[in-house]
């Protein structure tokens, strides 16, 4: 471990033990940044560097260069940043850190933060990098409350939260309304366009109808790059805060993502909110959370989101009803349901088609079982009630 690198532990726990001895200690968030391997320079996130500084962090700059304004550390590259980062973050030298990369845990994902073009609002989308499940669906309902977690961190004290209209969208939806019924506090947003509802539409990206936008990370993750960079032409990133921090339970590391196009300003916001999550105790909100989702039935109810349902080749061994007349539209199916939920019918002797309607997937039954085809499939998950 180098001489800079003890001199920042050591004088990091004089100053807490200084300050419990006569009470007057106040934390001050202290944030590392690494600087090699931008695509804009190490320049670029030195400056970004410098303006948090200018805001009153601490910040740590690890690289190969110095400014008097912020605390410097030596690395010759990206690896050697890191391995002093992981040791400053390990050793509680350090609060938090932003840097380009950085290998989650599965189960872990970063909540990013951006600017909304249409009313110039901020909006959380949960999440951006990461993995926080290997079922697309479990990991929007995680997505949603790292979203919460985060948003309430950050000062917002009952976030709305949307779903964006993507694959999974509508499961994930039932499946947050079914844990709000069981106690879990979580206020849905409503869509702008008529319709409303809180499965939310490309308009309402860009006007932040919702506090927290919920959808799967590399959807996320474009999100991100368009909305950071969309006045630039898309090689700079100059607004927002970046992908944000790795939330996941039982994760109590803070390391907040930035992009390798993420320009000097997005560096700065990036840092700052890595202070404003420490100074909002991120992790007591997260526990929090997680226990009050837990206490409503989370994991039950993501049980039971990975093994719902037939396999679709199932549908072959089952044999259609009768043929009648079908008109009755059922709406909210996911497309790579759709079979699968025309399945569930005939089995329960109900006959069903698919099809696809204007505003996406449906499944059409006589219109005398239309309220019968409802309740089979909200019973198996397929549509909210």
């Amino acid at each position: 471990m180098s001489d800079s690198v003890n001199k920042i532990i050591s004088k990091t726990f004089m100053n807490i033990a200084a300050g419990l001895e006569t009470g007057s200690y106040m934390p001050k968030p202290k944030i590392l940044v690494t600087g090699p391997g931008s695509e804009h320079g190490e320049e670029n996130m030195l400056s970004g560097a410098v303006m948090a500084a200018a805001r009153g962090i601490d910040v740590v700059y690890i690289g190969t260069l110095t400014h008097e304004s912020v605390t410097a550390i030596p690395a010759a590259n990206d690896k050697e940043a890191h391995d002093i980062m992981e040791k400053l973050l390990e050793g509680g030298a350090a609060d938090g850190a932003v840097t380009m990369h950085y290998p989650f845990p599965i189960g872990v994902s970063t909540v990013g933060r951006a600017v909304t073009p249409g009313m110039g609002r901020p909006m959380y989308i949960a999440t951006t990098t990461g993995t926080s499940s290997s079922n697309r669906v479990e990991g929007m309902i995680k997505n949603a409350l790292y979203g919460i977690i985060t948003a309430k961190a950050g000062g917002l004290k009952n976030p709305t939260v949307g779903i964006l209209n993507i694959d999974g969208a509508r499961q994930a939806a039932s499946a947050l309304k079914e844990l709000k019924e069981k106690g879990y506090d979580i206020s849905f947003a409503s869509s702008g366009r008529a319709d409303g509802g809180c499965i939310m539409r490309g308009n309402d990206l860009l006007t932040g109808a919702c506090d927290v936008m919920v959808t799967d990370p590399l959807t996320g993750n474009i999100l991100i790059k368009t909305l950071s960079s969309f006045t630039t032409g898309g090689s700079y990133e100059s607004i927002g805060w970046g992908y944000g921090p790795g939330i996941g339970q039982g994760y109590d590391r803070l390391v907040m993502i930035v992009s390798r196009a993420s320009g000097a300003p997005v560096i700065a916001n990036a840092i700052e909110y890595a202070a404003e999550l420490i100074r909002g105790d991120y992790r007591e909100k997260a526990k929090l959370e997680f226990a009050a989702a837990e206490k409503a039935g989370l994991t039950r109810i993501l049980e039971g989101i990975k093994s719902k349902a037939a396999p679709a080749q199932e549908q072959d061994a089952v044999k259609a009803p009768p043929k009648e007349v079908v008109t009755g539209e059922i709406l909210g199916i996911e497309i790579t349901d759709l079979e699968d939920a025309v399945a569930v019918l005939w089995k329960a002797g109900i006959y069903a088609e698919s099809g696809m309607g204007c505003t996406g997937p449906i499944i059409l039954v006589n219109e005398a079982r239309l309220e019968a085809a409802v309740e089979i499939l909200v019973k198996n998950k397929y549509i909210s009630g």
